[in-house]
């Protein structure tokens, strides 16, 4: 469990409330686009975070560094390229959450550029809040890119082995999934960095903020 303090929660919360909303927006837009209107007719085409966290996921997400949201459901049968266009929906998630981080590492720059801060304590409060924010977004965008079921990176690879065998993509969907639970269990309770996401993301952020000129 992560040791969080009441002024990381109020920082952390709207930070994962928006990542996710953005994250499930994205899937729910590109899958409408794409020919499957099913997001729209359950209502995930809304910025509106309440339509998008499941409760016990968010829970998780907070208090132990990693969780869920509500998935969007699609028709496969309604996309002109069921493949393509599942692999465009998965990945749409992931990369909105990078693209909201780097438009944030921007709105830093240009606050910094335009504001004065005439105390190191709110200087301090403003690269704090938007340094949760840009982390949680990256957070969201690597993590879901790992190719392990259920997460958005595994429908490229699912794909790609359907194509071959459908019987041996079936079985890498249904047993993905405690492969990522016990890689996850065997993180938090050993000593083994098994999923470096904090390395990961500690790096796209400093190299961020150096493409920025923030440091």
């Amino acid at each position: 469990m992560l040791d969080l303090s009441l002024a990381d929660l109020i920082k952390i919360i709207p930070a994962v409330l928006v990542g996710l909303t953005v994250h499930e927006f994205a899937h729910s837009f590109v899958a409408i686009m794409l020919g499957d209107d099913t997001p729209r007719q359950q209502g995930r085409l809304t910025l509106n975070p309440f339509r998008h966290i499941e409760l016990v996921g968010f829970i998780f997400l907070i208090i132990a560094g990693f969780g869920w949201a509500k998935p969007v459901r699609i028709d496969r049968d309604k996309l002109k390229h069921p493949r393509r266009d599942d692999i465009l929906i998965s990945l749409a998630g992931p990369l909105s959450n990078f693209l909201f981080a780097l438009l944030l590492v921007f709105a830093l720059k240009l606050s910094l550029t335009l504001i004065t801060f005439h105390s190191r304590y709110t200087l301090q409060t403003v690269y704090s809040v938007f340094g949760v924010f840009i982390g949680i977004n990256l957070g969201l965008a690597v993590f879901n890119l790992l190719p392990i079921p259920p997460l958005d990176g595994s429908h490229l690879i699912y794909n790609l082995i359907s194509l071959k065998s459908y019987e041996v993509s079936a079985k890498y969907f249904k047993y993905g999934s405690f492969v990522l639970l016990l890689l996850i269990v065997l993180d938090r309770f050993t000593n083994i960095d098994l999923i470096p996401l904090g390395k990961v993301i500690g790096s796209v952020m400093k190299f961020l903020f150096r493409v920025a000129g923030i440091i």
